[in-house]
């Protein structure tokens, strides 16, 4: 490490020091504004625009060749088009569709489904591990495992119930022989 590397100037730490309290200030006034779903259970857009944002306010701090205002314009867009498309998925299935994963299906009453397991790169382990954290000691304990559109796993507890009673499955689709 050379000197250079080291240290820059007062100047340039008290740059860093306002950008990152500006950044700061602008993230919590985003996250306030945009509610619980900003800092909650992410779906893969909303894990991507964190990311993004994340990103951005690095650059806008730490980078000499992008200025606080122009990280700040880029943040406050990617808010903004969150938001729209956030509004549009509400709205509209279509945008569902095109923007939101669905949740699968990746067992049914104590047997996997190989081919949405394959399909999704969900291992037989990580499904046990799922049971495991629900208490179910046996596949056969679940009546269902689904991957939900965040990544987590639901485990649905055996009951007596056909597929199609079930209200909060209603969205996830299932093949032909799961009843």
């Amino acid at each position: 490490m050379t000197i250079d590397n080291f240290w820059s100037s007062f100047d340039r730490i008290a740059q860093i020091v306002l950008s990152a309290a500006i950044f700061y200030l602008l993230i919590v006034g985003m996250v306030r504004v945009s509610g619980k779903r900003t800092t909650g259970e992410l779906n893969n857009f909303d894990w991507i625009i964190t990311v993004a944002v994340g990103s951005l306010a690095a650059s806008g701090i730490l980078l000499k060749n992008v200025s606080t205002i122009d990280a700040v314009t880029a943040i406050l867009a990617l808010a903004l088009l969150q938001y729209v498309a956030t509004r549009w998925v509400q709205q509209s299935d279509l945008a569902s569709r095109v923007v939101k994963a669905e949740p699968t299906l990746l067992t049914d009453r104590g047997e996997f489904l190989e081919d949405a397991m394959e399909e999704t790169r969900i291992s037989r382990e990580e499904i046990l591990a799922a049971l495991r954290e629900n208490g179910c000691l046996k596949l056969e304990d679940a009546n269902w495992v689904v991957l939900e559109t965040n990544g987590k796993l639901s485990v649905i507890p055996k009951c007596d119930t056909t597929y199609e009673e079930v209200d909060s499955l209603s969205d996830v689709p299932a093949p032909k022989h799961v009843g």
